[in-house]
This record gives C-alpha cells, sequence and structure tokens, in this order.
C-alpha cells in the first residue's frame, strides 16, 4: 500500500515541478491584454551607500509597448516602444536619445524582459527556468559578447505576471525592480491609450 501511495504522490507531483517550460512561460506572460500596476526600482551602485529609489506606475500592452510613470523622486513619463524610448515633455513626444547607438537593443531587451518573449531572449541570454506556473524564476546569463560586457546575469521572477527584476551588471552595480497592484486586461486610461 505504501509503494502505491508513494507512487501516486510521485505521479501527482512531478508534472506540477516539470511541466512548466519557457513556452509556458511565454503563453502566461502574453496573455493579458495589459498589465498596469505601481514600481519601485532600486538601483544599487558601488559608489554609495544607499540605493538610489525611483517610484511610479507603469502600463505594459504585449507587442505593443510600454508606458513608465515616474512619480517619485521627480515626475517623468517615458513610453517605450519598438520604434524608440520618447518622453512626453506635457504637450508632445519628444526622444531625448536620439542619436544614442545601441538603443534599439536596449528597447527590445526592455520589452522582451516585461512581456516574456523568451525566443527575443534566447537570442542574447542563456535562459534557465525553475519553479511552476505559480512561482517561477528565470534566469538569464549572458551569450553575446555585446551582453557579457554589461550584465552578469539577470534574475525575472513572477507568477501570472513579472514581479521582479534584477539586473547584475558587469561592474558590480544593481538593479531590482519590483512590481505590484498589478491589475491585468483592465480597460486603459485615455492617456496610456494615445500613448501606446
Amino acid at each position: 500500500m505504501k509503494k502505491y501511495l508513494l507512487a501516486l504522490v510521485i505521479a501527482l507531483t512531478t508534472p506540477v515541478l516539470w511541466a512548466f517550460s519557457l513556452a509556458d512561460l511565454t503563453q502566461t506572460l502574453q496573455k493579458p491584454a495589459n498589465v498596469q500596476g505601481a514600481f519601485t526600482q532600486q538601483r544599487y551602485l558601488k559608489s554609495l551607500t544607499k540605493p538610489m529609489t525611483t517610484s511610479g506606475a507603469f502600463t505594459l500592452v504585449p507587442k505593443k509597448g510600454l508606458l513608465w510613470q515616474m512619480q517619485k523622486p521627480f515626475d517623468t513619463t517615458l513610453r517605450v516602444r519598438a520604434d524608440g524610448i520618447m518622453q512626453w515633455t506635457g504637450s508632445a513626444w519628444t526622444n531625448p536619445n536620439a542619436n544614442k547607438l545601441g538603443q534599439n537593443r536596449q528597447i527590445q531587451l526592455f520589452l522582451d524582459l516585461l512581456g516574456g518573449n523568451t525566443q527575443g531572449l534566447e537570442k542574447q541570454f542563456n535562459l534557465s527556468l525553475s519553479g511552476t506556473a505559480q512561482q517561477w524564476t528565470l534566469q538569464l546569463t549572458p551569450k553575446t559578447a555585446i551582453t557579457r560586457q554589461i550584465f552578469t546575469r539577470i534574475d525575472i521572477s513572477g507568477d501570472s505576471v513579472v514581479r521582479k527584476i534584477e539586473l547584475h551588471e558587469k561592474q558590480g552595480d544593481r538593479t531590482v525592480m519590483q512590481f505590484s497592484q498589478i491589475q491585468t486586461s483592465k480597460p486603459l486610461g485615455e492617456f496610456a491609450k494615445s500613448a501606446l
């Protein structure tokens, strides 16, 4: 009887432990029409004793873009789409980084990270997924010369949405982004609709 009970327990738990794949993760993260919530970003620099902290609200529409509205320590609104990073002046969108090289790669990486585009991430990183659909961690280790110059690794964790992103940089700095008060597939506000 014990053997059968043990076999049943193994049979019931093994699929939960091993069945969650990168394809499942992509499908999960791209399921909502949009993701809205609050963010806190802490930047740990080797030269400072305390992290630099920013916070605000965000709206992500998978395959379209991201609206990043920083509220503290000061107001800045950014729109991240495939066509670039734009800043809202209060009346129009401008591109403060129009002439910076490599921006498109950074934009795509950020959208891939938040939107769960594992195929896009696999071009630049080796991916290692652990956990279940309810609690997973995806570790990215750089595999291209460019990403190796910037990162030692990136850790992403979450459930039905991304809850935390941790960027470990080559020179020893670290950025931690945490997402809270998350709502999915809710109607977008007028500003977010027009921005994205």
